[in-house]
């Protein structure tokens, strides 16, 4: 999401803004529901998103059923490395809309973020096969799958500070077998190669874009 666009979904919020005017309590922003998604999508396109999520959380709580503000909040979460908020919200859009594919995109590559690479590649599957024509949909499964690949050994050894390289236990550094682990290395991993929306990062660095001619 770092290039800012904003995406609405469903024709923004509620026209109107269905939250009281925020204004009366010390350090509270003034105006309605309508007026924070307005500035804190404003601010995310600006490239601020830790100011963005000041606004968007504050839309959200008023307006909670809202997807549009929860998608725009999960975006600014991301921006600002907020990503197990982030995944909550791409979350909480795609469980209540199933057919989002952005929102299983942005569940995906957060999942990646966080780590949790099984779970990034199975939403990132189903971003792409709602929306097989966008291009960093594809980009960020492709290097997810790689990543689990890396971590099953299919291409050797991870070296350290490759994508998915996890430091294995300090009894095993020293030598010691575990009896869980009889081979003595490190965890497989939850595996998802971090996707690349970006040259040289994984798919958790994929970029929360989206693309005009390819994505609404």
């Amino acid at each position: 999401m770092s290039d800012g666009q904003e995406r609405v979904g469903g024709g923004g919020p509620t026209e109107g803004g269905g939250g009281a005017p925020g204004q009366g309590r010390p350090g509270e922003p003034t105006g309605d529901v309508y007026d924070w998604y307005r500035r804190g999508a404003k601010l995310l396109a600006e490239g601020h998103p830790g100011a963005a999520v000041q606004l968007l959380a504050r839309a959200a709580a008023a307006e909670p059923q809202s997807h549009s503000i929860r998608e725009a909040l999960a975006r600014a979460q991301y921006d600002a490395g907020s990503y197990a908020a982030a995944l909550e919200n791409f979350r909480a859009v795609a469980m209540a809309d199933p057919s989002d594919d952005y929102a299983r995109f942005g569940w995906g590559i957060s999942a990646a973020r966080l780590g949790d690479f099984e779970t990034s590649a199975k939403h990132l599957a189903l971003a792409v096969a709602m929306s097989p024509g966008t291009a960093h949909y594809r980009a960020a499964l492709k290097q997810t799958r790689a990543t689990l690949a890396a971590r099953a050994g299919a291409y050797g050894p991870l070296l350290p500070g490759a994508p998915g390289y996890l430091e294995p236990p300090a009894d095993a550094a020293a030598g010691t077998v575990r009896p869980e682990d009889p081979a003595g290395g490190g965890a497989a991993g939850r595996g998802e190669g971090q996707g690349t929306d970006k040259a040289g990062n994984g798919a958790g660095d994929a970029e929360l874009t989206d693309n005009e001619d390819e994505h609404e």
